[in-house]
């Protein structure tokens, strides 16, 4: 369209609208061959990975075919093709992501379930960026207060450059890590959690 500036940045589309990833390098991730070895998937998950923040559930997404880089563990089945397919449907999908505004509040809303984390980070209800993990073995033992708690301070640590000095909202929807939150502060009794946020 006549008047409208496109700008092309480290593989990013910039425009008024907002940040997109280049389309150029969706096209090579979806026709991207099935990975026949480690290095193939390498490969793959770099360049999946470099667009993570277009992605809701991004780590949940990629878990399976993570696991397949560990020693020994390469073998390609149903659940890899349906995880590889899954995942490159997901980055044709992904959205136009606000800029972010210095002089607004944002917003993380977290969610943590029994395998990971994720947030999204938005301004006037629309996504600037995306974050997920898998939690470790361990991790998943811990109580659904301490997954979602870890699931803010990961946002957190994640947008830090964003958040730093500016004030944010967190929005959470588990009433158990308010409670215990408030619960905590009135008897000083914090976890390793907690402290990171203090």
């Amino acid at each position: 369209m006549f008047g409208q500036l496109k700008l092309e940045y480290l593989g990013h589309i910039i425009s008024s609208e907002g940040v997109q990833a280049d389309p150029s390098k969706i096209e090579s991730m979806i026709s991207w061959p099935v990975p026949k070895d480690i290095k193939s998937l390498w490969g793959f998950l770099g360049l999946t990975g470099y667009y993570r923040k277009f992605v809701k559930d991004y780590g949940k997404i990629v878990a399976l075919l993570t696991d397949l880089l560990k020693k020994d563990a390469f073998s390609w089945g149903e659940r890899a093709q349906q995880s590889f397919e899954a995942l490159k449907l997901s980055m044709t999908q992904g959205p136009v992501l606000a800029m972010p505004n210095f002089s607004q509040p944002f917003v993380i809303e977290t969610d943590a379930s029994g395998f990971g984390v994720s947030a999204v980070l938005m301004q006037n209800g629309k996504p600037v960026a995306y974050f997920s993990r898998m939690l470790s073995s361990r991790a998943r033992q811990c109580s659904v207060y301490e997954r979602e708690l870890m699931a803010i301070v990961l946002a957190i640590k994640r947008w830090n450059h964003y958040l730093m000095g500016h004030h944010f909202i967190v929005r959470i929807d588990q009433k158990t890590l308010r409670e215990s939150w408030m619960r905590i502060n009135r008897n000083g009794s914090p976890n390793s959690w907690d402290i990171s946020l203090r």
